[in-house]
């Protein structure tokens, strides 16, 4: 039983740390080995009053207007692992043990939180407030993997964050507790984080403390110390010294370079878990020039591309990092769940796949395969700085097949 939770990291670095005004995100999405992440998007809607959506495992009342999101998910559940709205709000979560154990009971999942955070906050204050409030009022739960021998159950913790302001939010059942960043560079990974600075909080976190005796009133109130349990909390995040150390520096490139970091153990790679996907986000402080979201589709981004995607109205869907949908005959959403398990690869999963086995069995073809990638990459890559230091503004046109050009191109060289 995969009990510890798995080890996915997230950054942000604020100016100073990072340059010319940027804020930039990311993450790395561990999951179990075998699992697919596709990215889609969702365009803004309307709803009528009154009617429902179906995440996960429940259904909730909907709100009157959702914002245009793209997701990177495991493809066989509503939410997402990350994701980004077309108001510039990224979201992130990592599943966190506490010394609560987390409820087998279908609720929400933390990854179905990620989405309603996005596709109903304009601001990253908007989308924690949405977050804590559902949280509130249908609780968390449920199995966080496609597995039908056994329930994996986590508590969540998020990064939520937007051209000015990042929020870490950490929850224990329906309690939380949140801090405020706007400078410097912070990480999160699979542990409670939350010490003595807490900006915000659930109004009867202290009183239900001090009721279950784990919290005197007297001390200092540490979040992770109340909630972590006794032998968990340690420092966790290798990647914010690599972050630190590029003095004011921190671009797209850099987030990059550290999210394929084996060593440091930031994209994992071990028996039970892999990196299964990872997206950076770079985000101007100035409103006149567009956020810029990059994701792999892919695992391994130490052999990925990072593939750019920017909001603008009728983008051009992308059916080939989509994975086959399956309606209401998927074992997920039939009780009791996940008696069987479909493919769900994608084709650009699928065309990755082969390549990676060229990487393995013929080294020289696959570093000449990987040179090239990493060119087109940072052809992509190039031409983002460009749209970022121009002073015309960004005609849509340009941008509406992107993300899908992109992709087409990876394709191609795969083929």
């Amino acid at each position: 039983r995969m009990a510890a939770a798995p080890p996915s990291y997230c950054f942000v670095a604020f100016p100073p740390c990072s340059k010319d005004g940027l804020v930039v995100f990311g993450k790395n999405s561990a999951r179990p080995r075998d699992e697919v992440q596709e990215v889609v998007y969702f365009a803004a809607a309307d709803h009528e009053p009154g009617s429902k959506v179906e995440c996960t495992y429940i259904e909730i009342e909907q709100v009157l207007k959702t914002h245009a999101v793209v997701l990177s998910r495991p493809s066989w559940l509503w939410g997402a692992e990350m994701g980004a709205n077309e108001h510039g709000v990224c979201v992130a979560n990592e599943a966190v043990v506490t010394r609560e154990p987390a409820s087998e009971s279908e609720a929400l999942l933390g990854m179905d939180l990620v989405r309603l955070g996005l596709e109903r906050g304009a601001t990253a204050k908007e989308a924690l407030d949405v977050i804590v409030a559902l949280l509130q009022e249908h609780g968390q739960g449920g199995n966080y993997y496609e597995d039908g021998s056994s329930c994996h159950t986590f508590q969540s913790a998020f990064l939520i964050v937007d051209r000015n302001e990042a929020w870490i939010l950490e929850t224990s059942g329906k309690y939380w507790a949140a801090e405020k960043i706007t400078e410097g560079v912070k990480c999160i990974c699979n542990q409670l984080s939350l010490t003595t600075k807490i900006d915000a909080e659930h109004p009867e976190l202290r009183n239900y403390v001090k009721s279950q005796g784990w919290w005197n009133g007297d001390s200092d109130f540490n979040f992770s110390e109340v909630f972590s349990l006794a032998d968990d909390h340690i420092a966790c995040c290798s990647g914010r010294e690599s972050l630190e150390k590029q003095g004011g520096d921190v671009s797209a490139q850099a987030m990059i370079d550290i999210l394929r970091d084996k060593d440091s153990g930031v994209c994992v790679d071990s028996e039970s878990f892999l990196t299964t996907a990872s997206i950076v986000s770079v985000l101007p402080q100035d409103p006149s020039f567009p956020c810029i979201h990059y994701f792999t589709g892919t695992p391994d981004p130490s052999r990925s591309i990072f593939k750019p995607f920017i909001f603008v109205d009728d983008v051009k869907l992308v059916p080939k990092v989509q994975s086959p949908s399956f309606g209401n005959d998927d074992p997920a959403k039939k009780i009791p769940r996940f008696q069987e398990k479909p493919d769900r690869r994608h084709e650009l999963y699928k065309a990755h796949e082969w390549a990676r086995s060229l990487l393995e069995n013929d080294q020289d073809k696959g570093q000449k395969l990987m040179r090239i990638m990493l060119d087109l990459e940072k052809q992509g890559l190039e031409a983002m700085e460009d749209i970022l230091s121009r002073t015309e503004i960004l005609d849509p046109a340009e941008v509406v097949d992107l993300f899908y050009d992109c992709v087409d191109t990876e394709l191609k060289f795969f083929k």
